[in-house]
């Protein structure tokens, strides 16, 4: 049986409690005692005086999995390094499963999927072959809407479902979540889904609800219309009786005022909607190429999209139609098929080529086919910050690690513990055990005995030990190569 005996430290339990003084003594995956003094002969002894130990952190909406990083990055240690021992994925209505034909189309904007073999259908299928693969960290998945949605009805094509494609639609997700999926997620940005009828929606949400699973909803107007979607969902939650998490819930620049009214709407109906939201304290945010597609050219399939982008005729109307940008401050952050392109700004590439800014970015769509991804810094960091302190939101890096920038954990906690935006077992409990129970994770989020051994060790903001179920993997601020990653 290994121990470890973590000695001394200042315990933020993740409840929310001040920090007290505790040894913790951990067998094999488990935290076996929490006490004021344990006198035990373990395999491993850390001192932790003058450090606090927190739960490990959860990253309620990260993106390692449709990037395919599960894969080719199994350690995921940029984020162990960060404190983070629990990632979610299958956000934004994208998941590796189910599939219905084994394709996946719905990440192509993200990753070249002809470097993995999959051999899964189903989420049961998915996750059967995830367990067998050394992981790093705690991963564990929501079953996308839009994903099932696009293989369900073949080729993209912007339609409503037919009575019988919804009833199906609604057995597949059923049978995700009993498979073991932590709930389904949706994204109404998305231009073939984006005029789904509010009786489907209302459809979905109850479905997840009734299997006491989150629903979670990255929003189709986030900007001048934010407060009317706001209200909408919060008829939803309250309709269906759900738990509704909004991803990506971001203060742009220049509409303060709009962001701050959705933010009151879900703080006074916090009694009768279960509504939390994640967002970073960053800057930049993250698009796929295809948003600065003009509206009419968004629902056609991939397919004729790509045949309209080459085709001359269209050129001047396609630039004539983009809304205006800085090119000089978005940054090609990911490009799969044209990865020599990537930390080049949109201005550079259009430079290199004799293009103005527009023409720039009409041939960044056609010599990536659409796959890439720019950083723009447009989000208002001061709104971003203060609304960090709110009883409803979380953290989240809504990235993977090779775009993490932002590196939101290591900011969130320098905020807590430098600045002062809130108490740090506050901020603790924000990054432990409020995802830990919104998501209905099994004895993860708390230190408490009895729990999963995630751990985290700090100083001044600084990660310097964190065990995942148990195990060493970051040691003294070095990664110590350990995969102990379970399927949450």
């Amino acid at each position: 049986m290994a121990t470890v005996l973590i000695k001394n430290v200042q315990l933020l339990d993740g409840t929310g409690r001040p920090a007290f003084k505790s040894d913790v003594l951990v067998k094999n995956n488990i935290i076996s005692a929490i006490d004021s003094a344990i006198n035990y002969q373990a395999d491993e002894t850390i001192d932790g005086m003058g450090r606090y130990l927190a739960p490990g952190f959860i990253d309620v909406n990260n993106r390692a999995d449709r990037y395919l990083d599960i894969f080719s990055e199994p350690s995921q240690k940029k984020f162990l390094l960060q404190g983070v021992t629990a990632i979610i994925g299958g956000q934004g209505g994208i998941s590796l499963a189910p599939l219905l034909y084994g394709s996946l189309q719905s990440i192509r904007s993200f990753a070249d999927t002809k470097k993995i073999n999959v051999d899964w259908h189903s989420f049961g299928e998915f996750l059967n072959v995830i367990k067998k693969r050394p992981l790093g960290i705690n991963f564990g998945s929501l079953a996308g809407y839009n994903t099932a949605h696009r293989a369900l009805l073949g080729e993209p094509t912007a339609r409503n479902l037919t009575p019988n494609e919804s009833k199906v639609l609604s057995l597949i997700l059923k049978s995700a979540l009993q498979e073991g999926a932590l709930g389904i997620s949706i994204n109404l940005n998305d231009s073939l889904i984006s005029q789904i009828s509010y009786f489907e929606l209302k459809k979905t949400a109850e479905l997840a609800a009734k299997n006491k699973k989150i629903f979670t909803v990255d929003l189709k107007d986030k900007k001048k219309e934010l407060p009317d979607s706001v209200k909408k969902l919060v008829y939803l939650a309250r309709e269906t009786g759900s738990r509704i998490l909004i991803n990506d819930f971001l203060p742009f620049n220049g509409l303060e005022k709009e962001y701050n009214q959705a933010v009151k709407l879900i703080e006074e109906n916090s009694a009768s909607s279960d509504i939390y939201f994640n967002l970073f304290p960053c800057e930049e945010n993250i698009d796929v190429i295809s948003t600065y597609l003009p509206d009419w050219m968004k629902e056609a399939n991939q397919k004729l999209t790509l045949e309209n982008i080459n085709n001359a005729d269209l050129k001047k109307k396609i630039i004539k139609s983009f809304p205006l940008f800085q090119a000089k401050k978005m940054i090609i952050i990911n490009a799969p098929i044209q990865p020599i392109l990537i930390g080049q700004s949109l201005r550079e590439f259009s430079l290199n080529r004799n293009l103005d800014d527009k023409e720039g970015l009409l041939e960044l769509m056609k010599i990536t086919k659409l796959k890439a991804e720019i950083s723009f810094k447009d989000i208002d960091l001061k709104t971003a910050t203060e609304t960090l302190t709110r009883e409803q939101t979380l953290i989240a890096s809504s990235a993977t690690a090779k775009v993490d920038s932002c590196k939101s954990f290591q900011k969130f906690l320098k905020l807590a513990e430098k600045e002062k935006i809130l108490p740090i077992e506050t901020a603790i409990k924000k990054l432990t055990r409020l995802p830990s129970k919104i998501l209905g994770l099994d004895r993860r989020g708390e230190i408490k005995e009895g729990y999963f051994a995630d751990l985290v060790i700090f100083k001044d903001a600084e990660i310097q030990e964190v065990l995942v179920n148990g195990k060493r993997a970051v040691k003294r601020g070095k990664f110590q190569n350990e995969l102990a990653g379970k399927i949450l």
